[in-house]
């Protein structure tokens, strides 16, 4: 079975091909980009064969959408005949409200409730919503599913999700903790897991999903039970470009202070916080790495909160488990950044972390960076949520 999974984004569509048939086969995967302005860019790489590249204007995620088919489709870089070959569309949606608990098939009733959710997530789910219709007008007969961000975190306790502020915002606005980045969670766990022959169901996991989004997610018995983003994804690590927790006097006072209206606070605390903060040049932690070896301060100061943030959150949910078993470190920092995994992991020794500063000289690969015997295990463990997308739309699709 084919399976073709989206994720669009405002002005952008990434996609893969996989054939789930064939052992999870990648067939392809691109990307358009600059969709909407004066010029495009389309890439696409064929698993097998010669990649193709394209620069034109590209007005809107139909002519985008069209341009991704006419690829797959294509004699030099094609890899189906058909577009019979595609059984399913697989769509990642960031928000799924209180509504989607789980991936669904996608209907007409489904389409009104992530329209419902538009508010909760302007930046992400309009532009989701768009693609989603885009695909059912040109593959009518192709089942559509969206796999949810949000949906992995819906097993949370009111004390994780509810947030201190007058109940009627809950009620009335479904103001909540809702956590994102579950479809990674939700993968790499298991296989962690799964790797030490283990059962996942009987365990107490954190992992640490580290990127230039980062979230650390509180997995026990096989649920999520506590996350660190919350009603967006802003709250909780500091990341490539947004604060994380921040005390809101704070931001009111630096708003009154600079003349800020709502619009600009949420540009700060989004675009120009974070690493990109604190060095005043980068988002990237390969830049920061160079900057520390370079001598520059700021650069140190970054790494030190970031790598602060992860921990505290750890300690924080190793209490909230009452323990922890496993902690998995994944996403670009967290599976390729030696010395962020050292500074976080190295002096864990309390929680019965036994770091192997040896084992963790690793980029990219599945790899348990403890030595034999420690009681609590730490693993680097590549993600891949797009067949988890892929996974989750065959299963539905399937019956």
């Amino acid at each position: 079975m084919k399976i073709l999974v989206l994720n669009c984004g405002s002005s952008s569509i990434k996609y893969q091909l996989i054939d789930m048939e064939q052992n999870a086969d990648l067939l392809a995967k691109g990307i358009v980009e600059r969709i909407g302005l004066e010029m495009g860019e389309f890439t696409h790489k064929p698993t097998i064969g010669n990649k193709h590249y394209l620069q034109a204007p590209i007005q809107d995620h139909e002519v985008g959408i069209k341009l991704i088919l006419e690829a797959l489709l294509d004699a030099n870089h094609g890899v189906i005949a058909s577009l019979e070959e595609i059984k399913a569309v697989g769509h990642r949606v960031a928000h799924g409200g209180e509504y989607f608990k789980h991936s669904m098939v996608l209907e007409a009733k489904e389409l009104a409730e992530i329209k419902n959710l538009c508010e909760l997530a302007p930046l992400h789910n309009p532009a989701n919503l768009l693609g989603i219709e885009v695909m059912m007008k040109m593959l009518p007969h192709v089942k559509q599913v969206g796999v949810f961000d949000t949906s992995f975190h819906q097993t949370m306790p009111v004390e994780a999700f509810l947030y201190a502020i007058p109940y009627k915002y809950y009620e009335e606005n479904k103001i909540r903790r809702y956590g994102f980045h579950g479809t990674s969670h939700k993968y790499v766990a298991p296989k962690a897991a799964n790797m030490l022959n283990k059962k996942y169901e009987d365990m107490k996991i954190i992992v640490c999903h580290l990127g230039n989004g980062a979230s650390i997610c509180a997995i026990k018995n096989g649920k999520s039970v506590d996350t660190s983003m919350g009603f967006t994804p802003v709250e909780g690590l500091v990341m490539g470009t947004r604060c994380g927790d921040l005390d809101l006097g704070a931001l009111l006072y630096i708003g009154e202070k600079d003349g800020l209206d709502f619009k600009g606070m949420n540009t700060l605390i989004n675009k120009k916080s974070g690493l990109m903060g604190i060095t005043g040049s980068s988002s990237d932690m390969r830049d920061i790495d160079a900057g520390i070896e370079a001598g520059d301060e700021r650069s140190l100061f970054a790494f030190k909160c970031f790598c602060y943030r992860v921990k505290k959150y750890i300690g924080a949910y190793a209490a909230a488990m009452d323990g922890v078993d496993l902690i998995v470190m994944t996403g670009g920092i967290g599976e390729n950044d030696i010395n962020a995994r050292a500074e976080i992991l190295g002096n864990l020794t309390f929680l019965g972390v036994d770091f192997d500063a040896d084992a963790n000289n690793v980029r990219g690969e599945d790899k348990l960076i403890t030595k034999s015997g420690s009681r609590t295990a730490a693993m680097v463990i590549t993600t891949n949520e797009e067949l988890v997308i892929a996974t989750d739309t065959m299963e539905l699709v399937m019956g």
